[in-house]
């Protein structure tokens, strides 16, 4: 069960709000993210850092 190591980031848009995205949809619309956090090795990582940022105040839960 060979796979490929997926990158994950963790993007901010105009709403505050931060999202966990895997590293092929990033580039898709980056008009409206304002901050950036990655890359990340796996989603459960990206979700420890996000919850960081949200209790460092710096990211809305959605």
């Amino acid at each position: 069960m060979a796979q490929t190591a997926q990158k994950w980031y963790i993007v901010k848009h105009s709403t505050e709000i931060c999202k966990i995205v895997p590293g092929e949809e990033l580039g898709d619309d980056n008009s409206e993210i304002i901050e950036q956090w990655g890359p990340f090795n796996s989603q459960g990582e990206a979700i420890a850092h996000r919850i960081g940022l949200i209790r460092a105040g710096k990211c809305q839960p959605q």
